[in-house]
């Protein structure tokens, strides 16, 4: 052997078949994956699943990302191994106390220790601490089981992702029948001519969310709007005044809009945010792992950060179709015809709908996050181990993980869904993704029309070229005029 006894056989002196045997067991498997993504994204968009066909390209970019991190543990690991510390400095901030140490370094000893003597690299990293009286900062097993976690953690996070818009997406579509009845009863001929004069309080959808008006009927109106996000979320009644209220001011010129197809388009958008795991995501699970620290139960304590963020948005959410009744019973006594709700911006925190999408994005992953925290310790370890911690943190965490899941789906995901859209300002979806390239392509060019034809002497006094500030509304224009055409090709 060369290089000693516990270093094993360097690939000079390994037999040329058992290098090839390996290396196509590997590449085969990983072309086998590669073409079974492949595949099922070209079914899947053939079969219009477009929600399923973005989060299998989101999976795609995680398993690039997570080969890049492979590759960087691989190319470094034997610079890492050999950064040398203090072993004083290893005694602090531990998941599990010095005595757990030394008593699960005992059956590693007997049993695995012949394992760490396959490792090169790691042995000669600790005789290299050892020389200078130190050890490695980090050992080459550990760097392995960090990178295993990570690779669970991009899996569940997008498998639960995947679960929640599925789950969720199926009781929206159940929605579709109040969509096929609306259109069916809204162009009776008798009710388009002769719109009737009702009481306000008449309305199911006032009768249902106008709790009074003051202090006390504030406080009822949000414990209200708390406890019925676990009941019966989103009614007929309200999704009648919301997409009412949504196409008037919206689509004026086009009562027969499709508000439902509209609203599963806007969803499939937002889905393709959901489902990655952007980089302040990363970071809070670096502040997780750095505050993971033995007596301190950390991974129990966090599991709570989702469950409250998650009550607050979903009451939030009934809240504003409360506000959306209160606003109405303020203003009328009677109304002739149907009742129309008036969307704005300034019913959402800090006045933008969107923060909405980023705090069930950040749930969904703290969620899985926790998820696939117990999980990786549960196989990695073992149940006993004593980073799991004891089982009376366990089994809250888990049922929180369940209720967290369920409640997103069937709750809170539909309400987001239809409330989202009673904003200023209707989202991109409201077209057909081939209505939305001719959008753009028709902005683009009246913007560089309206720059040729200004020129450098079309200028403001504050020495501003004119054509920048026509250019966006030239963009609007096209922008109306798109959608107008769009509207009266659907009516």
């Amino acid at each position: 052997m060369a290089g000693g006894e516990g270093e094993g056989t360097s690939l000079e002196f390994t037999p040329t078949w058992v290098v090839a045997g390996v290396c196509t067991v590997i590449v085969g498997i990983s072309l086998l994956v590669e073409r079974v993504l492949h595949y099922s994204g070209k079914k899947l968009k053939k079969a219009g699943q477009k929600p399923l066909y973005e989060a299998l390209q989101k999976i795609k970019e995680e398993l690039m990302l997570l080969g890049f991190i492979s590759l960087l543990l691989t190319v470094f690991q034997s610079s890492i191994v050999k950064i040398c510390v203090k072993e004083g400095l290893t005694e602090h901030l531990l998941p599990c106390s010095l005595s757990d140490k030394k008593e699960a370094s005992k059956p590693k000893a007997e049993g695995t220790s012949h394992l760490r003597h396959l490792l090169a690299e790691e042995a000669s990293a600790v005789g290299y601490c050892a020389l200078k009286n130190k050890v490695p900062l980090l050992s080459l097993e550990a760097l392995h089981h960090l990178h295993i976690f990570i690779f669970v953690l991009a899996v569940v996070h997008v498998t639960f992702s995947v679960l929640t818009v599925v789950f969720g997406g199926a009781k929206i579509r159940q929605w579709k029948h109040w969509e096929d009845t609306i259109t069916k009863d809204n162009f009776d001929a008798s009710q388009v001519l002769k719109p009737k004069v009702t009481h306000v309080k008449d309305h199911d959808f006032i009768r249902n969310r106008f709790v009074g008006i003051g202090k006390r009927s504030a406080i009822v109106g949000w414990l209200h709007s708390f406890f019925k996000q676990f009941y019966g979320s989103v009614t007929k009644s309200d999704y009648v005044a919301l997409r009412l209220g949504f196409i008037t001011t919206h689509c004026k010129g086009n009562p027969k809009f499709n508000f439902h197809k509209y609203m599963i388009r806007a969803l499939e958008d937002d889905f393709r945010k959901v489902v990655g795991i952007s980089w302040y995501l990363w970071l809070f699970v670096v502040l997780f792992l750095l505050l993971n620290i033995n007596g301190w139960h950390t991974y129990f304590w966090i599991a709570f950060i989702p469950f409250f963020l998650l009550l607050a948005v979903g009451a939030k959410l009934e809240h504003i179709i409360i506000q959306l009744a209160h606003e109405v019973a303020e203003k009328h006594i009677a109304i002739e015809g149907d009742l129309v709700v008036q969307p704005s911006d300034d019913h959402f925190w800090f006045h933008r709908p969107r923060i909405v999408l980023f705090f069930i994005h950040f749930i969904l992953f703290q969620n899985a996050f926790e998820i696939a925290f117990f999980f990786w310790i549960w196989v990695q370890y073992g149940f006993d181990s004593c980073i799991m911690g004891q089982v009376r943190y366990i089994i809250p965490r888990l049922i929180i993980g369940v209720f967290i899941q369920v409640l997103c789906s069937y709750s809170t995901l539909p309400l987001y869904a239809l409330v989202t859209q009673m904003g200023t300002y209707f989202k991109k979806s409201i077209f057909d993704e081939h209505i939305q390239a001719k959008v753009v392509g028709w902005a683009l060019h009246a913007k560089q029309k309206m720059a040729n034809n200004g020129g450098p002497s079309h200028r403001d006094g504050s020495g501003h070229d004119g054509s920048a500030a026509a250019a966006p509304s030239a963009a609007g224009s096209a922008f109306k005029g798109i959608q107008l055409a769009k509207l009266n090709q659907q009516s």
